[in-house]
């Protein structure tokens, strides 16, 4: 694809907000303030991975994880800090689809949408079994109660989201407080049981172990570039964008940073459960290890919902804007408006693809293949389009860089599984011929004069 030597400014008029300063120093429309945006960023990376990853991550690499926990945390500052700098300069609903369309074209925007809409979406019912799974293995049931509780969880995050950002970002905040209270509790309830035996050796798998982890945690440290659809509801977004990234980064790596330490010490490298982390809070508090362990797996799975559901419509809303899906479902996606519309069509989707869940018997993980494949997907065209956008030499010009190559470097991990995302970018190729056809169509149509 040939980079444009400027960013289109036609199509900067279309779908970016004004470029003077005013709108994305103040945000007059918007209800996010730093407490929830940070709740916000929080709940979107944490997410799901804190019930099994730490002791996975344990059984490959023995106590050297706790370097895959640092070395990923690390290479995730970049990746963070450049959608940061891109939704702080372009707060708009359409996200990684606007910073896209600025600087690589309409068909280039399509693309990214696309992949995040329809592909990236199909990570959510994941997110809700996940917690599903956990709450029906932990407190006990049949298999298909596994299927009613991932309804239940799906309800209220649509709930709270019919209502817009200014209800489901205080749903957030309080959601995601309980979250850190939680892992706080667990780490202060399991630490006095450590082992320091547990430590030796350190790499019992050698670095060949450490690698696998990082691959397992880089998952565990996605999910920044689902804030940037709803960055136009932040209140003054080039300060608060940037303060939110920093305390989520901050968060997210001292929470499972503790975690892995905690876990190395309680349980040592040997094979993880299905449930490690039950294993883990029944070491320090037996009676009440099930229970606990239960409301973790709901508030997560509650909290992560939450941030993606208001993701997914607000780039719906957007897509429909731009008349790249139905423009019927543009409603809401304006700063401050609430895209009931997309969100509907958002619901759809998720229950579409958990019917499919459910007739592949909850083998989640050819759906987590399909959502991790497309988020690299965006993830590689988000930062070509920072290296476009970003003012060269800048800190975060300099982020960029860095992220596409390691953008890259993920896409050459994902291999095959990137199919999905390009039978997406082919139908997004496809709406761009049609489209010039119809044009074409109609200039020869014209009288001539």
């Amino acid at each position: 694809m040939t980079l444009p030597s400027t960013p289109p400014t036609a199509e900067l008029a279309i779908v970016a907000p004004p470029l003077d300063g005013d709108s994305t120093q103040h945000g007059s429309h918007g209800s996010i303030g730093l407490l929830q945006g940070s709740a916000l960023y929080i709940a979107s990376v944490l997410g799901t991975g804190i019930l099994v990853l730490p002791a996975l991550a344990a059984e490959l690499a023995g106590p050297a994880s706790i370097v895959a926990v640092v070395a990923v945390l690390l290479l995730s500052i970049p990746l963070a800090g450049t959608f940061a700098a891109l939704a702080a300069r372009y707060p708009d609903a359409g996200g990684v689809a606007t910073f896209v369309r600025l600087a690589l074209g309409r068909t280039a925007a399509r693309m990214a949408g696309y992949w995040f809409f329809f592909g990236v979406c199909v990570g959510a019912p994941v997110v809700a079994t996940l917690g599903a799974q956990y709450v029906v293995g932990v407190l006990g049931g049949p298999r298909w109660m596994v299927v009613v509780v991932t309804v239940l969880i799906f309800i209220p995050p649509f709930v709270s989201n019919l209502f817009g950002l200014r209800v489901s970002g205080w749903v957030q905040l309080v959601l995601t407080g309980a979250l850190v209270v939680i892992v706080v509790g667990v780490v202060l309830v399991s630490a006095p049981h450590g082992e320091p035996a547990n430590f030796e050796p350190f790499l019992p798998h050698g670095w060949a172990g450490v690698g696998a982890a990082v691959s397992l945690f880089v998952w565990a440290f996605a999910g920044w570039e689902a804030v940037t659809h709803i960055a136009g509801e932040f209140r003054r977004p080039r300060r608060t964008i940037p303060l939110a990234t920093a305390i989520a980064i901050a968060t997210v790596g001292v929470a499972y940073l503790a975690l892995q330490v905690v876990t190395v010490a309680v349980l040592g490298g040997g094979e993880a459960s299905e449930v490690p982390l039950l294993d883990l809070v029944a070491v320090g508090a037996p009676g009440i290890g099930p229970i606990s362990v239960a409301v973790i797996a709901a508030i997560v799975s509650l909290g992560v919902l939450n941030m993606y559901l208001a993701a997914f419509a607000k780039l719906g809303a957007s897509l429909g804007r731009d008349g790249d899906l139905p423009r019927w479902m543009a409603a809401g996606a304006e700063s401050g408006g609430v895209p009931r519309r997309a969100l509907a069509v958002v619901a759809v989707l998720c229950f579409t693809y958990l019917a499919a869940l459910v007739i592949r018997d909850l083998d989640l993980t050819p759906f987590i293949l399909i959502h991790t494949s497309n988020m690299v997907a965006v993830y590689v065209l988000g930062m070509l389009a920072a290296v476009r956008l970003l003012a060269r030499y800048t800190v975060g010009w300099w982020m960029a860089l860095i992220s596409v190559v390691l953008a890259c470097g993920l896409a050459v991990l994902a291999g095959p599984n990137l199919l999905i995302p390009a039978l997406l970018a082919l139908a997004a190729v496809a709406v761009t011929l049609m489209r010039r056809r119809r044009t074409f169509a109609s200039a020869i149509s014209k009288p001539q004069v």
